[in-house]
């Protein structure tokens, strides 16, 4: 009985995780609004040169989602 009972909880707090990084991700895009728009200009009809043509709008939009 008490493996499965350590399985619920288990559960449970992965369930709560995931619904705290789901909260964490909307709210870190919605403030970051506006580098994300940078970006998204930037790499529009790009492939692989978006990796150093938005060198500076990927780091920006990287600084302002890690704070």
């Amino acid at each position: 009985m008490g493996y499965v009972q350590e399985a619920r909880e288990n559960h449970v707090k992965k369930k709560v995780e995931e619904a705290l990084r789901s909260k964490m991700k909307q709210k870190a895009l919605k403030e970051c609004d506006q580098y994300t728009v940078k970006y998204a200009e930037c790499a529009a009809g790009r492939t692989l040169s978006v990796v150093w043509q938005c060198r500076k709008q990927a780091k920006e939009l990287n600084e302002c989602l890690h704070q």
